[in-house]
């Protein structure tokens, strides 16, 4: 199985990064996509150990709409900095980009604009986009639309059936993370029950939203392997089916095209 988004290049894996890998390839992980932050020349560097710890891992970069803000009134320095950082980590997809209104550390009109470069970026560059939105659905899916031409994933997705459909419409994808597994998550469990087969993927977020039973601690990507074992309980299926179709999904999504991409084995 592959965990479609996780964060190991951030500080929270730099001690341990071996062990962490080594446990994922233990729970049957073969691969798994790293989320970048472009213009982070810490989080760049600790990218390369990441790929040496990692060879097979794949890598995305973006500017997400917490730093959105950083970009006011430059906003095509923020598109050339990601073009850089998609071209230095050889990046299959940009992201994670979108609106976030929960916290508003980006005035709004400002992450509207940076994620609207991103999106002609990632349409320049044949390059599927990892969304992540929150409380900001109309304007998410209104600037998708106004981009056209674009493929991709709602990351950590957390909406209801509505949103789901809405989705799917465009052609995107979902991504479940550990939320799926929690106890009051029913509706996200019933969007996990009515996603097509071919539309969905797993991920675990990490080091965030660790899933049940390891609620509480540092989540990794072997603790994909919960959410894939939720999502065949949800949909009646064989956890080995679940993670067959999770892997093929995400090979299908990340190695359509773009000519920075690179295949994982």
């Amino acid at each position: 199985m592959i965990d479609s988004h996780c964060h190991l290049a951030g500080d929270e894996f730099a001690r341990d990064l071996d062990t962490v890998v080594s446990r994922a390839r233990d729970a049957g992980v073969t691969g798994a996509l790293c989320i970048l932050a472009a213009g982070d020349d810490a989080e760049s560097r600790r990218a390369a150990t990441v790929r040496q710890a990692w060879p097979g891992i794949r890598f995305a970069a973006g500017i997400h709409p917490h730093q959105a803000g950083e970009f006011a009134g430059r906003l095509e320095d923020a598109t050339e900095t990601v073009r850089r950082a998609v071209e230095e980590h050889r990046a299959c997809a940009i992201g994670e980009i979108g609106l976030d209104y929960h916290y508003d550390f980006s005035p709004r009109a400002v992450q509207q604009d940076v994620f609207r470069g991103q999106l002609g970026l990632a349409v320049e560059l044949g390059l599927p986009v990892i969304i992540h939105t929150r409380e900001a659905t109309d304007d998410t899916f209104r600037i998708l639309r106004e981009a056209g031409g674009v493929r991709g994933v709602f990351h950590c997705f957390t909406g209801d059936d509505v949103m789901a459909r809405a989705a799917f419409d465009l052609g995107f994808y979902l991504s479940f993370a550990g939320i799926v597994t929690f106890p009051r998550a029913e509706a996200i469990r019933a969007v996990a029950k009515m996603a097509p087969a071919g539309r969905f993927l797993a991920e675990t977020d990490a080091p965030y939203l660790a899933p049940v039973p390891h609620r509480g601690r540092r989540n990794e990507p072997a603790y994909v392997a919960e959410v894939v074992a939720k999502l065949a309980e949800i949909r009646g299926a064989r956890v080995a089916d679940v993670a067959a179709q999770v892997t093929s999904n995400f090979k299908t999504l990340f190695s359509g095209g773009g000519s920075h991409s690179n295949v994982m084995a």
